[in-house]
């Protein structure tokens, strides 16, 4: 490790391993079919995955720029998603017409922890350690 911005992006790129593992785990071992919503997101964060390891193997300090338009497109997603699922906002908008309901919740955990939360919390945090990473590199160079 040469910086704290290195670190920051191990970090990143370890949370979209888990994010990954995560929504993986949801499908392929508890059988919950992705709405259409999740499959976007996931169309987002698989990737992250990729990118983030092969920046961070790389040592690529610019990595952040490959990588944060999925991260923050990927948090507006999933935050529309969330709140889809736990208001009515978005009602009218999103209508998933074929398979699972976009609204519907496999979990619930603390009655406000659904996958969307979690992807969402997966995103922003990656953006928000790719952010930090790049200032810090800035300020180092």
């Amino acid at each position: 490790m040469e910086s704290k911005a290195d670190v920051l992006r191990l970090i990143a790129w370890l949370i979209s391993i888990i994010a990954v593992l995560g929504s993986l785990y949801f499908s392929e071992i508890r059988g919950f079919v992705p709405c259409e919503l999740c499959w976007y997101q996931r169309v987002l964060m698989y990737p992250l995955a990729v990118v983030l390891g092969v920046g961070f193997y790389r040592r690529d300090r610019n990595v952040g720029f490959y990588a944060l338009p999925f991260s923050v497109v990927g948090t507006g997603l999933a935050f529309v998603h969330y709140l889809h699922q736990k208001t009515d906002w978005f009602d009218q908008a999103i209508a998933c017409t074929q398979g699972v309901p976009c609204s519907g919740e496999y979990i619930n955990w603390l009655g406000f922890i659904t996958i969307p939360f979690l992807s969402l919390t997966a995103f922003f945090i990656i953006t928000c350690l790719l952010l930090v990473a790049s200032r810090q590199a800035e300020n180092s160079a």
